[in-house]
């Protein structure tokens, strides 16, 4: 008897212990032809420095959807032309708690995520230098659909 406990309890721990380290280093892959992705403070000071919007793509770690646009749709040649152009584009977590200043303040990326309505992922958001909101779609797009929704 002494024995089976002790067997499931070494079972028990070393499952644990593999999980927690394998769901606490899950990061997004970063493919070559990305973006050049700006934290949000230093893309405000470059749109109202310059004639570009704002990019936000707001993800979630576990989002297949979010994570097809990453692979597919973000390095694509020709929407990398586009958004190199007119937009200075950010990434955010929208499940994260990690604090970002935006127009000053210092809030977390979920809440600021919440506060332009990016509930479901992916969302895209098109910002002006000031923040507000000039364009918003949720939901996977592919490189067509994307391309037609950043030009206005």
């Amino acid at each position: 008897m002494k024995k089976k406990v002790i067997i499931i309890g070494v079972i028990a721990s070393f499952l644990g212990i593999f999980l927690y380290y394998s769901l606490s280093n899950v990061q997004p892959t970063v493919n070559d032809n990305s973006p050049d992705w700006v934290p949000i403070h230093e893309a405000q000071q470059m749109a109202a420095s310059s004639q570009k919007q704002i990019f936000v793509d707001v993800f979630e770690i576990g989002c297949k959807y979010c994570r097809a646009m990453d692979r597919e749709v973000f390095p694509d040649s020709t929407v990398r032309q586009v958004m190199d152009a007119n937009y200075i584009p950010v990434r955010l977590d929208g499940n994260s708690e990690e604090p970002i200043t935006f127009n000053g303040k210092q809030v977390s990326s979920k809440e600021f995520a919440q506060s332009k309505g990016a509930y479901v992922f992916p969302t895209s958001l098109i910002l002006d230098a000031e923040g507000n909101v000039i364009k918003k779609k949720t939901g996977y797009m592919g490189v067509d659909e994307f391309r037609q929704f950043l030009y206005q």
